[in-house]
């Protein structure tokens, strides 16, 4: 991993985002990385997982673990560890993974779009119709949000912010009125394709300053910046991003991140005779889902 983050530090922030997407989606089971059979569309295929990279950075940590050892580090495990090297590698903390998880056979494409949670809804919404139900409170969601300090946006998922938010014509009023202009210069009316940092000038690097993004109304999803209406994120978040400001060690949200991402890596994970551990993470053992 110290190989391939040196070469594409980009792929950083998707590689994280990935562990997310598989475990809020029935559980950390790697159902996110199984290819679509005939008239079985895959997870792969739902609409919020089509800007994901990195899949043959999973494969390739997966084909050197069958080569020392066949068979038993899951491709869920993988997912788990991976997310937690680019995080070192990119100056976050360092946790220990529990491994022990094993592969999932399914993969829906409609379970996808029912449980990840969407850019455009509040955080409340978020909260209680995903967090909460997967054993996620609110601490979890204003910690794991800042692990957007990595990584870039299609100007497709907020766009509607600056253009026509709630069918108004206008942009979002909670978006800081400089900054506006500067995103509309990036991103065009229509534009689905240009990529969008989310932690300005430090997104490829993981640290707080992306909770100074969110307390100046920076932030690209409505999600992330209507933490601001919660008293408990919104605490949090001023909290951290004064940190930030100070250039000091961010001891409280490295911790924090730490703690959450093990929680969020045991959301529902298959054990014992459950599931199976996949030769190759694009498919499973035997031909059936």
């Amino acid at each position: 991993m110290t190989r391939i983050i040196s070469h594409v530090p980009s792929l950083a922030g998707p590689l994280l985002r990935m562990h997310f997407h598989d475990c809020f989606v029935n559980g950390c089971d790697a159902s996110i990385l199984l290819d679509s059979l005939p008239g079985l569309p895959s997870e792969k295929e739902s609409i919020p997982n089509l800007s994901l990279r990195g899949f043959g950075t999973i494969d390739l940590v997966k084909a050197k673990l069958e080569q020392a050892c066949p068979g038993v580090v899951s491709c869920a495990d993988i997912l788990a560890l991976v997310a937690r090297d680019v995080v070192v590698l990119t100056h976050g903390p360092y946790w220990d993974v529990p491994t022990g998880r094993r592969d999932g056979m399914r993969s829906v494409k409609d379970d996808a779009l029912n449980n990840l949670p969407p850019p455009f809804f509040d955080a409340t919404r978020n909260l209680y119709q995903f967090f909460i139900p997967k054993g996620l409170d609110a601490k979890d969601q204003v910690v794991l949000l800042g692990g957007h300090t990595l990584g870039t946006s299609h100007c497709s998922s907020f766009s509607d912010r600056l253009y026509n938010f709630s069918g108004t014509l206008m942009p979002d009023p909670s978006l800081d009125r400089q900054y506006v202009p500067r995103l509309k210069t990036k991103c065009a009316q229509g534009d689905t394709g240009t990529l969008v940092e989310m932690d300005p000038g430090s997104f490829r690097t993981f640290d707080a300053s992306y909770y100074r993004v969110v307390a100046k109304g920076r932030a690209l999803f409505t999600s992330d910046e209507t933490l601001m209406l919660d008293p408990f994120a919104r605490d949090y978040v001023l909290r951290q991003a004064a940190v930030a400001a100070e250039g000091a060690y961010p001891a409280e949200f490295f911790a924090d991140f730490a703690a959450s991402m093990v929680k969020m890596g045991n959301v529902q994970v298959l054990t014992g005779a459950h599931g199976q551990v996949r030769r190759r993470c694009a498919a499973v053992n035997q031909m059936y889902i």
